[in-house]
């Protein structure tokens, strides 16, 4: 009986453990996956490739970053929703596939508010306007004026239908009445070297992207999309304080678990990711991206994914954006 007794009691002493998250005080005792849902190279790979080394650091456990790309994010965004809910897949949540798509595919296999449960936002990256050989103007008035005097005539690239920098273009032509036809691309490489070539006038893309090549001279930088001018550009007025008040737009990075995960799994990420996030060289090396680093708690990113979801939508909306 008493041997009976002791296995028992030692039973309700594991049962404690687990209902109270003691038991995932070993985590992460395996490979954590972060998937990327773009190729190699862009300001989400980036971003999980930072904060993969530096979170090795800080749990001691291992850090992997996985790149899924295809249908503008989608297709990573999918198979992390769909992973098991033990904290082992993570995603770097992005504007489009997080916030965006919910607006403009009818059939999207998930839920961005409802199939993940977000850990905390990582950065801001500012989105700037970039312009070709194409366009005369140096500057963000002259470029409005020259476009209002030649309708038709002048284009706006994008990483495709739908994409992020697609519904910044349809935002900055519709709320300056422009006459500017769209011209999709599969990724924002091939959509920036047709505008450095002059076979599209001009383009949305992240600073991050852009960078390299406005250094290089190759791309002219026009004007700032966000509502604050960016570290890296200081010269670079905003569109917001030059043609057209209160416009504001910027992608961004989270990290975020399938639903249903551990609340202790998520707040020990989440605690691992603000002592990353405080490091001096993790803010420097992103700020010479171009992003900024932001820092959250799990609700205050849930909070923040839902307005960029009703925001976008509304443009996507009024755009009558729909991605098939």
């Amino acid at each position: 009986m008493k041997a009976i007794f002791r296995i028992t009691w030692r039973a309700a002493i594991v049962a404690a453990m687990l209902a109270s998250g003691m038991a995932t005080a070993a985590y992460p005792d395996k490979p954590v996956r972060i998937v990327v849902p773009y190729p190699p190279g862009g300001a989400s790979d980036t971003t999980a490739r930072v904060l993969s080394e530096k979170l090795k650091e800080v749990t001691g456990g291992t850090f992997v970053v996985e790149n899924r790309p295809g249908a503008n994010g989608n297709i990573a965004a999918e198979m992390v929703a769909k992973s098991p809910a033990d904290g082992y897949t993570l995603l770097m949540a992005n504007v489009g596939p997080n916030a965006i798509s919910q607006a403009i595919y009818p059939h999207l296999n998930y839920d961005v508010n409802k199939s993940f449960a977000p850990i905390g936002q990582t950065t801001t990256v500012p989105i700037v306007l970039v312009a070709g050989p194409k366009v005369k103007a140096t500057d963000i008035k002259g470029l409005v004026a020259e476009v209002k005097a030649n309708p038709g005539k002048y284009t706006f690239a994008s990483a495709g239908n739908g994409s992020s920098n697609h519904l910044v273009g349809e935002m900055f032509k519709s709320g300056l009445k422009l006459d500017m036809m769209h011209v999709p691309y599969k990724g924002d490489g091939p959509a920036m070297t047709d505008v450095m070539a002059g076979q599209v006038s001009m383009m949305f893309t992240t600073a991050v992207a852009a960078r390299p090549y406005i250094t290089g001279g190759k791309l002219r930088l026009i004007a700032v999309a966000s509502k604050k001018r960016v570290p890296a550009f200081p010269s670079a007025p905003t569109i917001s304080e030059t043609v057209l008040q209160g416009f504001d737009a910027s992608s961004w990075g989270g990290l975020v678990a399938p639903a249903g995960t551990s609340p202790e799994v998520v707040r020990q990420l989440n605690a691992a990711l603000v002592k990353v996030l405080a490091m001096p060289d993790v803010k420097d090396k992103l700020a010479t991206l171009g992003a900024e680093v932001v820092v959250s708690k799990p609700e205050e990113f849930a909070g923040y994914i839902r307005s960029e979801t009703d925001k976008w939508g509304a443009v996507a909306k009024a755009a009558n954006v729909v991605a098939e």
